[in-house]
């Protein structure tokens, strides 16, 4: 990513994923080039925040002509990650820790969940599509030898802030969060917190809002 990403709202950088997985959709269509416009009423974001949020990475497109949709992918990519694949671990193989083994981001070919870790006796070794489950003990040799670009945490909420401080002891630079607990890291590793129940919540607040209208 950018050096220059540190400077760029957070906000902003939550969307290129939605950006890159649009224009990609284009490319596999063949298209050729897009506008704000098109982007806005495709992903319903204002076309004025799309242009706000490219413009922090310098001149992407052209007045009058929009973005070439070659050129957009290949930087999207770049800004996303500058390996081919990202490797994905996953720590908690619960319900939701199988369900995701089992979906393993199956649509996308630039991720893939490749080490999945666990500290109950009866989860590991057990198989789940092509992951053999590990026990927690061996995620620290896997970071430190850079074998990982991101974790994913699914264990109890109770456990979360214990794993994340071993991830962070291991060289971690990347963390997915779906326990509801919060979790403090240094300001070097980025976290990226999902709660279902509160997404969840805030879909519900916007559908109250919509039925006012």
């Amino acid at each position: 990513m950018a050096n220059q990403n540190n400077k760029i709202p957070r906000a902003t950088l939550k969307r290129l994923p939605l950006y890159y997985r649009f224009v990609n959709t284009l490319q596999e269509k063949g298209i050729d080039r897009v506008n704000s416009k098109t982007i806005s009423e495709a992903l319903d974001i204002d076309s004025a925040t799309i242009r706000r949020d490219f413009s922090y990475f310098g001149e992407l497109g052209k007045k009058g002509y929009g973005y070439n949709v070659e050129s957009l992918l290949e930087f999207f990519k770049g800004e996303i990650s500058e390996s081919d694949v990202i490797r994905i671990g996953l720590v908690g193989v619960g319900n939701l820790g199988k369900a995701l083994l089992s979906y393993n981001f199956s649509i996308h070919d630039d991720m893939v969940i490749t080490e999945a870790f666990d500290i109950d006796a009866d989860v590991v070794g057990t198989q789940i599509g092509k992951v053999v489950v590990k026990d927690m003990d061996a995620i620290h040799d896997i970071l430190k030898k850079g074998n990982l670009d991101v974790v994913i945490i699914t264990t109890p909420g109770r456990a979360a802030q214990e794993v994340a401080d071993q991830l962070v002891a291991s060289n971690v630079k990347g963390i997915l969060n779906f326990t509801p607990s919060r979790i403090d890291v240094p300001d070097n590793v980025s976290v990226h917190h999902i709660d279902l129940g509160v997404e969840l919540q805030s879909l519900l607040f916007f559908m109250n809002n919509m039925n006012r209208k």
